[in-house]
């Protein structure tokens, strides 16, 4: 079966990162931790990785720069996407991804052939004589109209109308609990999350719903760009939110995130990464360039880091604690949040055998980085 174009664009990253190394699978898959064959698949887009620490491990051993990892990361959600899709429904959501058709405003129902040419569509043609009314003189328009409303009765209808105009706006404006007119009674409020185009907002959306949700997470002080595009990023910080909102953590904005974000209680404010950085050296005080070598790699030294797993797992924090780990640590994914917890909870780690053996894809990618 042909690879779908979201998986073909990853492929051609992953060869793009390989080629440029200079190395070939068999030493590039010892390195990162996969076998050079299962390598040599993913970057024919033959398969996709069932976990993107085995992408992001690749990308650090060809010398992935921060921007080309999150880059890598973006098109691997994708094409992990449409591993369980349809054929036909993937390659739509690629289209889409870049960009609109030329023809993609609406067509009516009897829409012509699908092999017709794009562009303006013929039917669209007639429009302008379907809707313009019949051309009639100005005595035959208003003349009935006049007729039924004698002269006299005209002062008495205007003032009764200025009296319903006034009633009307009264009634408007001393809605029940102080709504406007504008406003939307099941909603309580003309909020954009309420409408029925924003039901639920999830990955791979990119519209003015996303937008609303990014810009909703920056007034919580969260760390993202306000692009209308729901990607990895997003999706990180809208885990991150649910966590520390106390909502169930799916990744997707549903009712309770919509009403958490809107309630403004939940800040997102968090160490920076300096301070992250000097808290691990404080820690970490036998190994501190490693500890934090592998905490970049992780996590960009983000402390509200996530990354999914596509068997529903997930990595938390600045050491990207996984939730096997977590739950062996007695914490939580609110717990994996705290910089100081996560910090202490990856040295209590490391301390059985002196090693960052629980992330091997990190010191996998360390031995291969030139010394400073």
């Amino acid at each position: 079966m042909a690879a779908s174009p979201r998986t073909e664009k990853f492929a051609a990253y992953l060869r793009m990162l390989k080629d440029r190394s200079g190395r070939g699978y068999d030493r590039l898959g010892k390195e990162a931790g996969v076998s050079g064959s299962s390598l040599h698949r993913y970057c024919s887009g033959l398969s996709v990785p069932t976990e993107y620490r085995v992408v992001h491990a690749f990308g650090k051993v060809c010398g992935a720069s921060a921007e080309e990892l999150r880059e890598l990361h973006r098109l691997w959600a994708l094409a992990d996407s449409d591993r369980d899709a349809p054929a036909a429904t993937a390659a739509t959501a690629a289209t889409a991804e870049d960009g609109p058709e030329p023809s993609a405003e609406p067509k009516p129902a009897r829409e012509p052939a699908p092999h017709e040419p794009a562009g303006p569509a013929r039917t669209t043609d007639p429009e302008p004589d379907d809707v313009t009314p019949p051309q009639t003189s100005d005595a035959e328009a208003g003349a009935p109209r006049r007729a039924r409303l004698p002269a006299r009765l005209s002062p008495k209808l205007a003032v009764l109308a200025t009296v319903v105009a006034v009633l009307l706006v009264a009634g408007f404006i001393w809605l029940p609990f102080g709504r406007s007119a504008g406003a939307t009674p099941a909603s309580g409020g003309d909020e954009l999350l309420d409408s029925p185009a924003c039901r639920t907002v999830s990955m791979g959306q990119h519209d003015e719903c996303v937008r609303e949700v990014q810009k909703l997470l920056v007034r919580a002080k969260g760390r993202l760009a306000v692009d209308g595009d729901f990607g990895p990023e997003t999706l990180r910080r809208v885990t991150a939110f649910q966590v520390l909102a106390g909502v169930t953590a799916r990744g997707v904005v549903d009712d309770d995130t919509k009403k958490a974000l809107y309630a403004q209680k939940v800040t997102m404010v968090t160490w920076s990464r300096a301070k992250v950085t000097e808290r691990i050296r404080e820690v970490f005080a036998e190994d501190p360039d490693t500890a934090v070598a592998v905490a970049r790699c992780a996590s960009f030294l983000d402390p509200l880091y996530v990354l999914p797993n596509t068997n529903g797992s997930r990595n938390w924090g600045v050491f990207q604690i996984s939730d096997t780990r977590l739950q062996e640590l007695d914490g939580t994914p609110r717990r994996a949040f705290d910089p100081e917890w996560n910090i202490r909870a990856a040295h209590r780690l490391w301390s059985v055998r002196h090693d960052f053996h629980d992330w091997p894809s990190c010191e996998a990618a360390l031995k291969n980085t030139p010394k400073s």
